[in-house]
């Protein structure tokens, strides 16, 4: 019996701190009840049967509302609730912001024998985002990653991956990425316009970013959060190999689709933390 709900961002992230408020036809507040650090709500008081609004607020995001229906089980199931958030088409405050490697992840994800996927991230990197006051236009993002910090999970295979059938890291040590520009994409998203550096090859690439907030972290600072993907195609770098099976199908797929998420500390430099 009661309300059981569950509360996300559009990306799937749990808002912690969100608060569910059920009111019945009357206006009358009958259950007021907090999130979890799930995002998990669940309130074990009955309710009556009947016709209820629910509205959800957490700070940062713009509230939202639906109605339910209580049936004679004193249930209100309402499910996911996804959160959008407040002024999602602005930027963190003005200023440099300085990757955290140590909480945030960059990895990629290639098709393996055309029916499953093998996932790798690299384990070093460096980079730096510059808000402008003058907005988003004048904004830019610059990164750079080791390539010898692959890491598959495998021995062997990182070791081929860092060779020159692929990355060969011991002739271009650094993969290179420079935004060229920054545009709204609508609600929390922007795209990102850049040039990516990698196997010596320079491509134009574009980010699909989702900015998720900005909050203070444990260590006195100011942390602004992103997740963004893009899709590459090996042969547009020079990375040409593969091995095809009996059955046609090629072993590695030509395509990989790069993951981020990123968390920046506001400032030139990293806690010491």
């Amino acid at each position: 019996m009661g309300l059981t709900a569950r509360i996300r961002t559009r990306d799937g992230w749990a808002v912690s701190h969100a608060v569910v408020t059920v009111t019945d036809m009357t206006g009358t507040q009958v259950v007021r009840a907090e999130a979890d650090g799930d995002g998990a709500v669940r309130d074990t008081h009955p309710l009556a049967p009947g016709a209820y609004t629910v509205i959800v607020t957490a700070v940062g995001y713009a509230p939202a509302a639906s109605s339910a229906i209580v049936t004679a089980s004193g249930r209100a199931e309402i499910g996911n609730v996804v959160l959008a958030r407040q002024g999602g088409a602005e930027l963190p405050p003005p200023g440099p912001w300085t990757i955290d490697p140590a909480h945030s992840s960059v990895g990629a994800v290639a098709q393996h024998l055309g029916i499953s996927s093998v996932r790798g991230r690299f384990t070093e990197f460096a980079g730096r985002i510059l808000i402008s006051p003058d907005g988003a236009s004048a904004s830019a993002v610059e990164a750079v990653i080791r390539a010898a910090s692959i890491d598959t999970g495998h021995a062997l295979r990182d070791g081929h991956l860092k060779s020159p059938d692929f990355l060969d890291v011991e002739e271009y040590p650094e993969i290179a990425y420079r935004s060229t520009g920054l545009v709204p994409a609508g609600g929390d998203r922007w795209t990102v316009h850049g040039e990516l550096t990698l196997h010596g090859v320079v491509r134009p690439v574009d980010l699909d970013l989702a900015y998720l907030g900005t909050g203070a972290d444990p260590w006195g600072g100011t942390r602004a959060a992103f997740r963004a993907t893009a899709e590459l195609h090996r042969e547009d770098f020079a990375m040409n190999y593969n091995q095809v099976l009996q059955a046609g199908v090629a072993a590695i797929g030509t395509k990989l689709r790069v993951e981020l998420d990123i968390q920046a500390v506001q400032g030139d430099g990293l806690p010491a933390a």
